[in-house]
């Protein structure tokens, strides 16, 4: 409550609405401008000459890994909601999705227009010698109708195959994954850990193991709640 002026009380302004919208969805902000960093980054570098003596190469490896943990996160969502019943991340698995994609398209156009100068020949033959290259293609690939169908239009008109399509994320990770150990060839610690990431993800998706986790997680929310 409040006095005015003439010494009568009125209620106090409400919270502005976008405070009580950003309350609500707090998540999804974080994602998107947290999505939109690093590529802020890589062009601030570019335009600043500041991008490693290889900017180039350094602009691939950052859209790459930017991609592999958009998409890590991604496959989170689910597990979260399931475990620990975190209904929020499902809200942002269309949005890290795509944003994964988008970097992924990013990593690919850097590839094929900036290493290669979109010369088909070279890239074919980039494609089919390396190991690393083809293995990344093929996520791209597999990545590239995900994000196609990712409405609620398409998700419509393809009812369950929807849901079987899109188990094509674990692919795109699994293939990813061992993209990034064949490129950094030296240390795979890193990528081996991404690795299993994905693997524990996938495996939290089996309906034994998701139903064991989600007893745990209810067990565990029993305990703090007591």
């Amino acid at each position: 409550m409040r006095t005015t002026e003439a010494g009568t009380t009125e209620p106090a302004p409400s919270t502005p609405a976008v405070l009580t919208w950003l309350r609500a969805n707090w998540l999804r902000v974080v994602v998107h401008v947290g999505a939109w960093i690093p590529l802020v980054l890589i062009m601030v570098g570019l335009l600043t000459n500041q991008l490693t003596v290889n900017p180039i190469q350094a602009a691939t490896l950052r859209t790459g890994k930017a991609a592999l943990v958009l998409l890590v996160l991604s496959l989170a969502c689910t597990p979260l909601n399931t475990v620990f019943r975190f209904r929020s991340a499902l809200r942002i698995r269309r949005a890290l999705g795509l944003y994964a994609f988008l970097y992924a398209a990013v990593h690919f156009a850097i590839f094929i227009g900036l290493d290669y100068g979109f010369n088909s020949q070279r890239i074919l033959e980039a494609v089919f010698e390396k190991r690393f290259a083809l293995v990344g293609f093929a996520a791209g690939l597999a990545l590239l109708p995900l994000a196609i169908t990712s409405t609620r239009g398409w998700m419509r008109r393809l009812g369950r195959r929807w849901t079987r399509l899109h188990r094509l994320v674990y692919l795109a990770g699994l293939l990813a994954v061992i993209h990034y150990t064949w490129l950094v060839k030296s240390d795979v610690r890193v990528p081996l850990l991404y690795g299993a990431l994905v693997v524990t993800l996938l495996t939290l998706r089996l309906p034994r193991v998701r139903h064991a986790a989600a007893g745990l997680g209810g067990r565990l929310r029993r305990r703090s709640i007591a």
